[in-house]
């Protein structure tokens, strides 16, 4: 036994499909617009995503209801609907740190030494892994997902914060 999961079960259990609501999260400038495509492109490129309402694949809508981010969920076919509401409270300070960090490593890119750029990258990895752990918490019981995907999607949240 290798510990895999099988390949129906796999392809059962990601996204093939993210899409953001304008409407609520509304559109950003063109450096905005870029990071969100990327980060929307590497979610769908590998993820590992489950609910336990139904199977997948599943398709994501994010949009935003009264200060909180809506997961709306259905499967890939169009069958069974669900939507999780996530509040961002508990992520507004891991943002802001990680905003602060990102804007000091690319600042030091421009002036820094290698072995600086290096050290604040290292911390701007730490703080995006305890943002992945903390939206992994958020997501328990409603929303299955690996380390990488929770990764991924706080990449997402983050760029929907981002001011260019």
């Amino acid at each position: 036994m290798t510990g895999e999961v099988p390949p129906d079960e796999a392809a059962s259990k990601r996204l093939t499909a993210v899409t953001l609501d304008e409407a609520s999260i509304g559109r950003g400038n063109p450096d905005q617009e870029h990071e969100r495509a990327i980060a929307i492109y590497d979610i769908v490129e590998k993820n590992s995503f489950c609910v336990p309402e139904g199977p997948g694949p599943y398709r994501l809508r994010l949009s935003i209801v009264e200060n909180k981010l809506a997961f709306e969920i259905s499967q890939e076919g169009g069958e069974g609907s669900y939507t999780h509401y996530l509040s961002l409270a508990p992520l507004r300070r891991v943002i802001r740190d990680y905003r602060a960090i990102c804007d000091s490593y690319y600042a030091a890119i421009r002036t820094a030494s290698p072995t600086q750029i290096e050290a604040i990258d290292m911390g701007r990895r730490g703080l995006h892994n305890e943002a992945s752990e903390l939206l992994q918490q958020r997501l328990h019981g409603k929303v299955e997902v690996d380390f990488d995907t929770a990764r991924r999607l706080f990449t997402l949240i983050f760029a929907l914060h981002w001011r260019g």
